[in-house]
């Protein structure tokens, strides 16, 4: 016989008391109980019990599996339910004439009831709920900041397991985070360089000092043989200087002095933006890509390697995750990069020149507040060299010796700074977006033959909110600023 709804509704657990209350039922043919028997499900924490209480006597208790749970007879209309391991088993209640009073659920796990207590005490305000699914917890609801999910999260796990917990929680709403980054860096460097490069030549001597000096055997009018005495070519140099003389101690000299130095200093300063979601990943690049030869391992029929090209990128890159904490914290997981194709780290392969790559790069996790700034990758390098290339004991003589040596002095500094600001950003109005091309006009034939104006500055519109005196004050300064950004 099915029973009827009105009883069912009248069930109750008494949560705070830990006892639950079970309704008459009706007998249920053949002796089984039907579907509308089922009295719900209890909760029950490991090593913790309820007691569960019906509105009609009770004459026998039957529990599924007596390793999950126990029972023990309270008084004529209750029983003592007691949780002993993890997992679910079921409860089935008879009264004196055997007639099934209610059939219920009996799920063992962790202590969700003493969860909820916590969050509650811990995170006041924020909307979370705990239930119990076999021996995993479940958490939903809605937070204010992932700071607080996070948080739920890790008490969850001090109750079931870092691996059993199911985070089914949502934002209260979205935040976007705007991360500025700065590259800065400044090179110098100084070079000099002072050779010289002597012939001399007398009936029975004759020789050269100076760099790459050597002697090719053969059609030259030295007294080796023949041979043909050479130095290496002055290429490169500012100043090449030279003077023969005559019957020095019988001999006449062929004197090249080449002198060099060289002051550079340059300057990079790079800005990327990037705007992402509060716990999504995003990346930019603005640069390139190059072509770089592979060859593949062995042949198609032992003939010979393939090649194939993979494209390197290079220029201006940016990667980031943000996550926003709470009391506006951010934490960041940044991957600033920026690098430049250098000609003197190339190689060449098989008759394939393959660039070289100039790189400064930084990966790290920090935590900033809106708006703050922070140096998170810094490089003081000072580069020095100095070679000195002479004649043995002809070079170390005073004043004399200088004409059988050549030197090189090389020196740099090269400084890097890179500095990282988020910001929590909003969508604002389109009629707000000002864009870099908004500033300069299209430019017309005749201003060009006629006038040699290259462009035209537009005035942009005033900004909302601005006074007469700022917006003049601004068109002026944006019309300059156009004109100066694009002066040819």
């Amino acid at each position: 016989m099915a029973i009827k709804h009105s009883a069912l509704s009248a069930l109750a657990f008494a949560t705070a008391l830990g006892a639950a209350t079970v309704p008459h039922a009706a007998i249920a043919q053949s002796g089984y109980a039907s579907e509308s028997m089922h009295a719900g499900t209890v909760e029950i924490p490991v090593n913790k019990s309820q007691v569960v209480t019906a509105d009609v006597p009770i004459d026998r208790a039957m529990i599924g599996n007596d390793t999950i749970a126990d029972i023990l007879p309270v008084s004529d209309r209750s029983v003592y339910v007691l949780g002993k391991e993890i997992g679910t088993t079921s409860l089935t209640l008879y009264d004196r004439s055997n007639r099934v009073i209610a059939v219920m659920d009996i799920a063992v796990g962790p202590d969700v009831l003493s969860l909820r207590e916590q969050m509650a005490d811990l995170m006041p305000g924020e909307t979370v709920d705990a239930r119990m699914t076999g021996d995993a917890i479940v958490l939903s609801g809605t937070v204010s900041d992932a700071g607080v999910a996070d948080r739920a999260v890790q008490l969850a796990s001090a109750y079931a397991g870092e691996d059993k917990v199911v985070n089914l929680m949502t934002l209260g709403g979205s935040q976007q985070v705007m991360l500025e980054v700065r590259f800065a860096e400044v090179s110098r460097s100084i070079g000099k360089d002072l050779g010289v490069r002597t012939f001399f030549n007398g009936d029975r001597v004759s020789g050269v000092t100076g760099p790459g000096s050597q002697l090719t055997p053969g059609g030259g009018s030295s007294n080796f043989g023949n041979g043909d005495l050479q130095v290496s070519e002055v290429t490169n140099a500012f100043g090449v200087i030279t003077r023969s003389f005559t019957d020095i101690l019988g001999l006449d000299v062929d004197v090249a002095l080449d002198a060099l130095e060289e002051k550079g200093l340059a300057k990079t300063l790079a800005e990327p933006t990037l705007v992402a979601l509060s716990g999504q990943q995003a990346s930019f690049l603005a640069g390139g890509e190059f072509p770089v030869p592979v060859v593949q391992s062995g042949g198609v029929g032992g003939g010979q390697a393939g090649i194939t090209v993979e494209f390197k990128s290079f220029g201006v890159g940016l990667g980031f995750t943000p996550t926003v904490l709470s009391n506006k914290v951010i934490n960041l997981i940044v991957e600033p990069e920026v690098s430049s194709i250098d000609q003197s780290a190339s190689i060449t392969l098989n008759g394939i020149r393959i660039p070289g790559l100039q790189t400064r790069r930084a990966s790290t996790v920090l935590e900033l507040r809106d708006g703050e700034s922070f140096a998170i990758a810094g490089l003081l390098q000072r580069d020095f060299q100095t070679t000195v290339n002479q004649v043995p004991l002809l070079g170390s003589i005073p004043l004399i010796g200088s004409l059988f040596r050549s030197t090189s002095f090389q020196k740099g500094e090269t400084e890097l700074l890179i500095i990282v600001t988020p910001r929590l950003v909003a969508p604002i109005r389109p009629e707000q977006v000002q864009l870099p091309t908004d500033r300069v006009k299209d430019p017309i034939q005749a201003d060009v033959l006629l006038n040699g104006n290259a462009h035209r500055t537009n005035d942009l519109p005033p900004i909302a909110g601005d006074t007469p005196a700022n917006t003049q004050q601004g068109t002026e300064t944006n019309a300059q600023e156009a004109a100066d950004g694009y002066e040819y």
